[in-house]
């Protein structure tokens, strides 16, 4: 039998070569010992053979929160980099409010390091990396305020740090939704599909990630958004940066083409020019549980009992009203691979109207564009009454402490260097959010007659065509002929 030591040095060779799948299919258990009191006592553990996965993860932007703005309209060839570190939304808004951004105390539960507390963390340590969050499929890991493991769930002995570092390999759905799930601050708050029902979803709910015994493909989250170097492939339509696109076709193509055997093959085929798969394979989302539809800052702050929608709560005083959708049909969009979005410190032309957050880029004259569904996302913020801009505002240590929206937005100004004038009111918002998950069974994807002739399903006149392109025409200069189709 080899010993302990051996083991130890062939899988170092490994380790050096990069090669994942001897990451999966070695122990770990037999290597890493402990007993650990810290994250970073594991990652010094893991650095002893992963030098050159934690060089590459630290490039990435799950580290850095930001990056070369490649998907913002506009700003393709910009090198300056934006990101969830120096962007608003419209869900919880900024990091960077508070001095020294003391926010990122609340947000960096879900940064994959330990210790992002302020503005002054340092993301050339590998040392902080986190190993554990994207690897760890035992001991029920978890992280808490400050961004550091959970001490108290330790001291309970609900979470063994130990286990956690013993138990590392090839990450599984649960990794990804430990932050993706409860993006927002609950599960299914943004975008629908992605939340913790994924864990058990039937085929019906999802064709891709269904279990097997529903006949799904119980697929990981990496087998659509591939991974080289720590870089996952995947554009967001709140995000700036991506490192690859994933992309419907990188699959189903050639010879795995769709529609083959389908009597409508040939105009099934067409529409793919001007029409996106999710388009018509996701024909309702939220359908598994309710994903919130509208957040209401404004109304924060009040002692309101909350009533429930789908079995959620409609109201916190921290945060404000909420409404929740289930089965909802998707807002549709041109989208011709960019996004506009708002950036901080532009000017509101005209605040009587909803401040867009985030859109898709594309309209029926551009070629490259297509038609996607998304979820319209609605609710309000606080605006610079004087300076016509968006307000960051401090939540944390803050407006969820004594209700204050002056505090919260002197916090706000003093972290995110956007000067506040002392004055503020709300306006409405609205975000497109992307739709790419909770692929319907073939069987329950839109049929022709839901859009054309008669049907309601599309709004034709605000996606630029005169009317139902199967009569009017569309792209093409005449209207569809089925005989010629």
């Amino acid at each position: 039998m080899k010993s302990i030591r051996s083991t130890f040095m062939t899988f170092a060779l490994f380790c050096m070569s990069g090669t994942l799948s001897v990451f999966a299919a070695t122990d770990h258990s037999t290597l890493v010992k402990g007993p650990f009191k810290t994250g970073e006592e594991v990652t010094k553990t893991c650095l002893k053979c992963h030098t050159k996965q934690a060089g590459d993860f630290i490039k990435t932007t799950h580290w850095t929160w930001k990056g070369t703005p490649n998907h913002l309209n506009g700003k393709q060839k910009s090198t300056e980099k934006y990101g969830k570190a120096n962007m608003l939304n419209a869900v919880c808004t900024s990091i960077e409010g508070g001095k020294d951004g003391v926010v990122h105390e609340q947000c960096s539960k879900c940064h994959a390091g330990y210790g992002w507390t302020n503005t002054k963390f340092d993301f050339s340590d590998e040392s902080k990396v986190d190993c554990l969050v994207c690897h760890a499929q035992k001991g029920n890991y978890a992280k808490a305020i400050g961004g550091n493991v959970d001490k108290k769930a330790m001291e309970k002995g609900s979470m063994s740090l130990d286990l956690a570092a013993q138990s590392v390999g090839v990450p599984t759905r649960n990794n990804c939704g430990s932050c993706h799930y409860y993006g927002g601050s609950a599960d299914s708050v943004k975008i629908p599909g992605i939340e913790s029902t994924l864990e058990k979803k039937d085929r019906k709910l999802d064709v891709h990630m269904g279990t097997k015994a529903s006949g799904g493909g119980d697929m990981a989250c990496q087998a659509c958004h591939t991974t080289k170097n720590h870089k996952i492939a995947g554009a967001s339509s709140m995000t700036a940066h991506y490192d690859e696109r994933v992309n419907c076709e990188n699959c189903h193509a050639g010879a795995k083409a769709p529609h083959q055997k389908s009597k409508n093959g040939a105009i099934l085929a067409k529409h793919a020019g001007a029409v996106a798969c999710q388009t018509c394979h996701i024909p309702y989302f939220a359908r598994s549980q309710a994903t919130k539809m509208e957040w209401y800052w404004s109304e924060a702050g009040k002692d309101i009992k909350p009533e429930e929608q789908f079995d959620k709560e409609t109201y916190v005083k921290k945060m404000g009203r909420f409404v929740w959708g289930m089965n909802e049909k998707p807002m549709y969009a041109w989208y011709n691979g960019t996004i506009d979005h708002y950036m901080k410190g532009q000017v509101i032309k005209d605040p009587s109207k909803p401040v867009v957050i985030t859109k898709p880029v594309g309209t029926i004259k551009d070629i490259t564009a297509k038609i996607y569904p998304y979820k319209l996302f609605k609710g309000d913020l606080p605006m610079d009454a004087t300076f016509k801009y968006l307000s960051i505002f401090q939540h944390y240590k803050s407006y969820w402490v004594d209700y204050n929206w002056e505090k919260a937005l002197l916090g706000g100004a003093e972290g995110s260097g956007l000067p506040y004038s002392g004055k503020y009111q709300f306006v409405k918002t609205a975000s497109y959010f992307s739709l790419s998950h909770e692929i319907a069974p073939k069987e329950e994807a839109l049929q022709c007659g839901e859009c054309h002739t008669g049907g309601t399903r599309l709004d034709w006149k605000a996606l630029g065509y005169n009317g139902d392109p199967m009569i009017t025409g569309g792209r093409r200069s005449k209207p569809f002929d089925r005989k010629n189709q």
